[in-house]
């Protein structure tokens, strides 16, 4: 995908829409108008102001006409959102990285209800880092460890040892004690995610997701235990931890789903991305961060 034509601001990236290959609207403006009439009186401000503009970076008007596939460029209202009252602390920076302590509740990107309030946004905000990219995710529940890269020429190089799976990720839970649960095991399953439903299932089929379950210690019958992924499927260990019959301690999805308000905190999921080692990409050196953060009852 070619650079986008306007910067990052305020910690966002500019909004990227393709025209429809045909459609009825005599300018670019009306297509917009139709797509969005909620934002209908926002939008022809933000065109008058010379705001939205093509993928040259040239500022379309109220009379530009309709072009089929191409791309239009603008900035979004960042919406209204209550803060999530926690930090993210700095484990690591340099040239290339920054790496976070993320804590629960607050998201790795911006996604749905919460967009200013994510890490991603806080972090580019708050440093003056406007180039500043995930090399991998985590859930918004889910705390610990988090890879940016700071500049756009390193962000390849960092990505691709998660999507080639060279770098190795040690989390820790909370869960239920089962004396009847053997471990350490090695979990094998098939996931799959559909769109548009909440929760992750384990289907017949060849496996696709693996997870390492041991336990560390335990005590008044809550374990802590050590989760090793191998791949990285959406809830994997989370499904794969309530597959054994201990699911995590705070999973309000697995084995079954409910509901959460976004603001209630009183119940984290303890999940903790304690671990993350790699070899750099540029220097060869093995690198190591480890959250500091704590799992309770």
């Amino acid at each position: 995908m070619p650079a986008a034509p306007l910067p990052v601001r305020d910690g966002l990236n500019p909004t990227r829409l393709r025209l429809p290959d045909d459609g009825p609207w005599p300018t670019a403006l009306a297509y917009l108008s139709a797509r969005f009439p909620s934002d209908a009186a926002r939008l022809r401000e933000k065109v008058r102001a010379g705001e939205v503009v093509d993928e040259h970076g040239v500022a379309i008007d109220e009379a530009t006409e309709y072009a089929p596939r191409a791309f239009l460029y603008l900035y979004r209202d960042p919406p209204a959102e209550k803060r999530v009252p926690f930090e993210i602390d700095i484990l690591h920076r340099d040239e290339n990285l920054l790496v976070v302590d993320k804590p629960h509740f607050l998201a790795s990107t911006p996604r749905g209800a919460y967009v200013v309030e994510s890490a991603l946004v806080r972090l580019r905000r708050d440093l003056d880092l406007p180039e500043l990219t995930p090399a991998h995710r985590l859930d918004r529940i889910t705390a610990g460890v988090l890879l940016f890269t700071v500049r756009r020429e390193a962000r390849r190089a960092y990505q691709s040892l998660f999507d080639e799976r060279r770098a190795t990720k040690v989390y820790e839970a909370l869960a239920r004690h089962d004396e009847t649960v053997r471990l350490p095991v090695t979990v094998r399953s098939r996931i799959i995610k559909e769109r548009g439903v909440l929760q992750a299932r384990e289907v017949a089929g060849e496996p696709n997701a693996e997870s390492r379950i041991e336990l560390i210690d335990a005590h008044a019958g809550v374990g802590r235990y050590r989760l090793l992924p191998r791949t990285g499927k959406t809830h994997q260990l989370r499904l794969h931890m309530s597959s054994l019959g201990i699911p995590i301690i705070g999973d309000n999805f697995y084995p079954r789903f409910y509901d959460v308000a976004g603001d209630d905190y009183s119940e984290p999921l303890r999940l903790l991305a304690r671990r993350l080692e790699f070899d750099d990409p540029y220097t060869g050196a093995r690198r190591r961060f480890e959250s500091r953060r704590t799992l309770a009852v």
